[in-house]
């Protein structure tokens, strides 16, 4: 013969563990995944736009203007210190290729100069993966949202901020486009 209050017990604890169960589903369904915070460069010969982006909030902002010397930081200091103060998770390097996608002489600027990032960040001891991501038009594009917005009020104002944020805006829509710098193949 059964208890009546026992059995009572007995589906409590039940529906006390589905319920704990249930919690823990529902708590790892919601909990954020991990947030990155990216760095985007726009590669130039003189001076290299950056932006912040977060992997989170699928957003970007542009953030400062990097003066370069002939295509290289000039001061590389200054951007390892970006990059270690700011936490980034993960650089990406514009790469300005040809229209029909082959690699132009600034692309393959840009990916020696992702390399030798790639070299300084593991020289310094900072593990951040370092990738290219195509960023045709980006320049273009910028210039003109800008004029529009009123956030230029000369054509020759820089846009290279403004370039790296639509660079990581377009790298967060379609990150499995990017490539590592230790796997891409320059023409």
């Amino acid at each position: 013969m059964l208890n009546p209050m026992l059995d009572d017990k007995v589906l409590d604890s039940e529906m006390l563990d589905n319920e704990i169960s249930d919690n823990k589903a529902v708590e790892s369904k919601c909990s954020s995944p991990e947030q990155t915070v990216l760095l985007g460069l726009d590669y130039g010969v003189k001076k290299m736009g950056m932006a912040l982006g977060n992997t989170v909030t699928q957003d970007a902002r542009p953030f400062d203007i990097l003066v370069m010397n002939n295509g290289q930081p000039a001061d590389w200091d200054n951007l390892l210190g970006i990059i270690d103060t700011w936490k980034i998770g993960r650089v990406v390097v514009g790469l300005p290729l040809n229209m029909d996608g082959s690699s132009s002489m600034i692309a393959k600027r840009a990916h020696k100069f992702a390399r030798r990032l790639a070299h300084r960040l593991m020289e310094q001891r900072i593990h951040v993966p370092v990738q290219l991501f195509d960023e045709r038009l980006t320049s273009v594009e910028a210039r003109e949202m800008a004029w529009e917005l009123g956030l230029i009020k000369n054509e020759r104002d820089p846009i290279d901020d403004i370039s790296a944020c639509l660079l990581l805006q377009s790298y967060l829509a379609n990150p499995e486009h990017a490539e590592d710098i230790a796997t891409y193949k320059a023409e």
